[in-house]
């Protein structure tokens, strides 16, 4: 029989609604939905990240410093390469009347931007603001109740509401905020006192190639080589914004992870609906080998109305896939670099498809081999005589998997972390495939219950022809998806609770003036005399170099920072002290005590040091204003990151500092009742160039942020849980249609409804109390990895949420189970025996 009168025959045996095979098109269609989803929206971001990186940067290469600028050698060395534009970032307060907020301000010269338009509500590609006036995002210009027109005050300046800001081209690659942006003149920072000597300010230097074939990671290369002291944190159009690029990397690979954990759990309910499909078409098959079909002939006829089930289901998905996506740009417009509408990414369409085809094959080559190689009686009888197990299937699965292991390296972004995603998925698979074994060699060995309801649930477990493997893995599966999201909703809803606390000091304050520390106090303890107040010097400088004396490595030589060790990465926070700061606590090493002289001495916090390999007596050099500073690292500190007040990875011993210019950093809290609006007002007042933060939008903030990263991930996973629930459904159909027969033969036998209702029950409810303690253990060791591998949050799960989640799938088994049973209670005997 060819493949054209093999298609003749399957496509007049297979039925236009696909009766039987609606499990495969709906495990199918969730699967590759979801991965077409996530592989259309994640090459969207990054194709615009890469499309629109000069825009998104401001220019093809970005210079960041620290209170200082580039000195003449240094500019006019980039200004070899192109056009230039400079300008200040730094916090500050905006006053207008008596509304005061802190806002990100941005300070731009005549060029910018070098890329992109910067347009005003009402005005398109608008010029950079003039010297008196200000460009106001809709936030700031919300909070402070101002409008065009309106004057407003900075510093020691007053500016004119020029413009309300629509579009700001280059806002992802500048980072988070502490406030809204207000746009003015470069030079009005250094007119309003905000900076000077010492002041907590960034500056940013941005070029656009003169030659735009020119290779921008060459030119950071010859830079760090002719200033290899200068402390310069680069940025390339290649890489404008790494906070996003690292956001969407790590949301696609856990994206990426549900999907084919949705696919894993679709291909067991693909293996359960062919089975039962293939059941059900036992008599038509014994008719075709009556009639002279070959096994060869049954498997291609087979192959072909799966294969169109499949492709269907596929097909389906990739449209819900695409349809989906603009929804979710729509979503994440304003947060990421991607514009709502509908994407197109022919790639990830393909990879999609691709996995959706291979799990099909997978999970359907095992029934399908099964019912090639049998005789017409041998199927006839398939109700008391299973059907045997063909070993040639397992070729065919494994050349199955490893394509599958194969296409998840070569498209993931994190192959490793797939790759043990996949092997993970086997394992669990395994532990199943065991666990139902050694369910029904239990049942199999156990004494026979007196009652016989009871009886012949406990048969129904281990009896030829029994369902109990696939019934297994489908409950394993789906009631370890609901520990997965309960323990991941739940950590994600603890580090909320531990990493943005309750209590915390009401204000934080910048750059207040070291010999103006007196004035600061008495102003705040003129509002509340009971305040507590606590001052630490705040510097920014960058580690150059690092390890052991005579062997250090220098940071820019890195081709990748360690994990873990983040503050290698561009400049940090820098403080000195005396004492040990409160909420850190020395693990190793010795603190240097007051009045110190010696060598310059630091203390690192021990989980940095770790990612690092760091000794106590290792070497640090800090590049602080242009110059270099190396300290012997004195001691390990642990951090009590949870306490919000001002933790350093870096604290030096005074003498390593306290020569450099710089400002303090306070922070207030203030007693329970006292309002907090005058001390606000009188702080903006008397300390102009100081920027208050009020910690309580900060702590809205992070929350929000938090939330919504929570949101997310329970969507996701939702998806997930779909799936288990659809192959449960599957499963307990399959199970239901299987044991029609032995239904009736107790109907005639005398057997009530509700005899065979509880017979139902309780076999489920021995699986799934069997199955309760392994799904919890998968389950949280898969949430477990999402949370602190992949997000890199602490592992803060509510347990007892995770088991009344635990305890509600239970409930849902039973509810299924039930449903599952009606049809069998309804079955009448003449008619299933007729049938058979």
């Amino acid at each position: 029989m060819s493949w054209a009168e093999a298609w003749r025959i399957a496509r007049r045996d297979l039925n236009a609604r696909f009766r039987g095979l609606r499990l495969l098109l709906v495990c199918l269609f969730l699967g590759t939905g979801a991965l077409a989803a996530i592989g259309t929206l994640t090459a969207a971001i990054e194709n615009e990240i890469e499309g629109r990186g000069q825009e998104l940067l401001g220019g093809d290469l970005e210079i960041e410093l620290w209170q200082r600028g580039l000195n003449p050698q240094e500019s006019a060395a980039l200004a070899e390469y192109g056009r230039l534009s400079s300008g200040f970032r730094l916090q500050a307060m905006a006053r207008y009347g008596d509304q005061a907020a802190p806002i990100g301000l941005k300070a731009v010269d005549a060029d910018y931007p070098l890329y992109g338009t910067l347009d005003l509500e009402g005005r398109v590609d608008a010029p950079p603001p003039g010297a008196d006036e200000a460009y106001l995002d809709r936030g700031a210009a919300d909070r402070l109740g101002a409008g065009v027109g309106d004057r407003i005050t900075i510093g020691t300046q007053t500016l004119a509401v020029a413009g309300i800001i629509a579009t700001e081209p280059d806002r992802l690659s500048e980072g988070f905020q502490l406030g809204p942006t207000v746009i003015v003149a470069e030079d009005l920072p250094t007119r309003a006192g905000l900076v000077a000597p010492g002041s907590m300010y960034q500056t940013k230097t941005r070029v656009a190639f003169d030659d735009v074939a020119r290779d921008p990671e060459a030119v950071e290369e010859e830079l760090q080589d002719r200033f290899p002291e200068a402390g310069f944190d680069f940025r390339t159009r290649d890489r404008a914004s790494p906070g996003a690029d690292r956001f969407v990397g790590r949301m696609s690979e856990f994206l990426t992870l549900v999907g084919l954990a949705a696919l894993v759990i679709a291909g067991i309910g693909i293996g359960g609906g062919v089975t039962s499909y293939l059941d059900a078409r036992r008599q038509a098959i014994a008719t075709l080998k009556i009639l002279g079909a070959t096994s060869t002939d049954i498997a291609r006829i087979y192959a072909l109305q799966i294969g169109a089930a499949a492709l269907a289901g596929s097909l389906a998905g990739l449209v819900a896939g695409v349809a989906i996506t603009p929804l979710l740009g729509l979503a994440l417009e304003g947060l990421l670099p991607v514009r709502a509408g509908l994407v197109i990414d022919p790639l990830a369409l393909l990879v999609a498809l691709a996995y959706g085809v291979l799990v099909a094959l997978v999970f359907a080559a095992p029934p399908l081999m099964r019912a090639r190689h049998f005789p017409a009686m041998a199927l006839m009888r398939a109700r008391v005589a299973p059907l045997a197990r063909d070993r040639r299937a397992l070729g065919i699965v494994l050349a199955g998997l490893v394509a599958i292991v194969a296409l998840t390296l070569v498209t993931a972004s994190n192959p490793l972390l797939s790759a043990a995603f996949l092997g993970g998925a086997v394992a669990a698979l395994a532990l199943l495939a065991a666990l139902g074994w050694a369910i029904r060699r239990v049942a199999a060995a156990l004494p026979r219950p007196a009652n016989p309801i009871t009886r012949a649930a406990l048969a129904n477990l281990h009896r030829p022809g029994s369902s109990t493997g696939a019934l297994v893995t489908a409950l394993g599966f789906g009631l370890a998806a609901f520990v997965v999201l309960a323990g991941v909703q739940t950590a994600i809803d603890g580090n909320i609770r531990s990493r943005v606390p309750d209590q915390a000091p009401d204000y934080f304050v910048l750059d207040v003036p070291r010999d103006r520390v007196a004035k600061f106090e008495q102003l705040v303890r003129a509002q509340d005399g009971e305040a507590a107040i606590r001052t630490v010097p705040a510097l920014r400088g960058a580690v150059l170099a690092f390890g052991p004396e005579g062997d250090m490595t220098c940071t820019a030589d890195l081709d990748e920072i360690p994990d873990g060790a983040w503050a290698l990465r561009g400049e940090r926070g820098l403080t000195y002290a005396d004492e040990v700061p409160p909420g850190n606590t020395i693990t190793r090493g010795q603190w240097w005590g007051p009045f110190y002289q010696g060598d310059y001495l630091v203390s690192v916090d021990e989980e940095f040091a770790d990612a690092a390999d760091l000794e106590i007596g290792d070497q640090l050099t800090f590049g602080v204003l242009g110059v270099e500073r190396t300290a012997r690292i004195a001691s390990f500190r642990r951090i009590d990151w949870e306490n919000l007040g001002f933790n350093y990875v870096f604290v030096l011993s005074p003498n390593a500092l306290v020569d450099a210019p710089h400002n303090l950093a306070a922070t207030i809290e203030l007693t329970d009742g006292t309002p907090t609006g005058p001390l606000l007002q009188a702080l903006v007042r008397e300390f102009p160039s100081s920027s208050v933060i009020e910690v309580g939008g900060v702590l809205d903030q992070a929350r929000t942020i938090l939330e919504q990263v929570g949101l997310a991930t329970l969507a996701a996973a939702s998806v997930a849980v779909l799936a288990g629930l659809a192959v449960l459904l599957g499963a307990i159909a399959a199970a239901r249609a299987a044991r029609t027969y032995d239904t009736v033969v107790l109907r005639v036998l005398g057997a009530d409804r509700r005899q065979i209702l509880v017979m139902q029950l309780i076999e489920y409810g021995a699986l799934a109390l069997a199955l309760a303690l392994v799904a919890l253990g998968i389950g949280t060791l898969l949430a477990w990895l999402v949370i602190t591998q992949m997000f890199e949050f602490d592992w803060l799960p509510h347990w007892p949420t995770i088991l009344g989640v635990l305890g509600a799938g239970l409930v849902t088994v039973f509810l299924f189970a039930i449903g599952g049973s009606l049809p069998l209670l309804r079955a009448k005997p003449a008619q299933a025996l007729r049938a058979l």
